[in-house]
């Protein structure tokens, strides 16, 4: 879904059109390419899958950064308290936008079964993480 980031860092209104360009020439399924266009802010998320990528987007970002500030920098040493409180740390992780993450309530998902969830997503795939 950040396919395109690198071109469109300088201009952020363009990011996930691009990528939408890209993979509508590809023949990709529009559900998907709706929902990354959605991802960004910039449109309304009208699909779970758009509002779920919406949410999870800055929750994996404040994932890692969890794991590498822990002393084991590995997501199998994370609990899901260890990262709710680096959630409510303000300064902790900056990027990771805490209103974008709670959105996650618009899924019937408290934040904590949320990160939960996706803790448990990411540990699938620590290997190609590095974490």
């Amino acid at each position: 879904h950040d396919l395109d980031y690198e071109e469109t860092k300088d201009d952020f209104s363009q990011h996930g059109f691009v990528t939408s360009k890209i993979l509508k020439e590809r023949g990709i399924n529009e559900k998907v390419i709706e929902t990354i266009k959605s991802h960004p802010g910039h449109i309304e998320r009208k699909t779970k899958m758009a509002k779920a990528l919406y949410a999870v987007d800055p929750l994996t970002g404040l994932i890692v950064a969890s794991a590498l500030m822990h002393p084991e920098k590995k997501l199998e040493a994370l609990s899901v308290g260890f990262v709710l409180n680096r959630f409510k740390e303000k300064s902790f992780a900056r990027g990771a936008n805490r209103e974008q993450i709670k959105s996650c309530r618009e899924l019937g998902l408290s934040l904590e079964k949320f990160i939960d969830i996706s803790l448990k997503a990411m540990r699938e795939i620590h290997k190609e993480l590095g974490l």
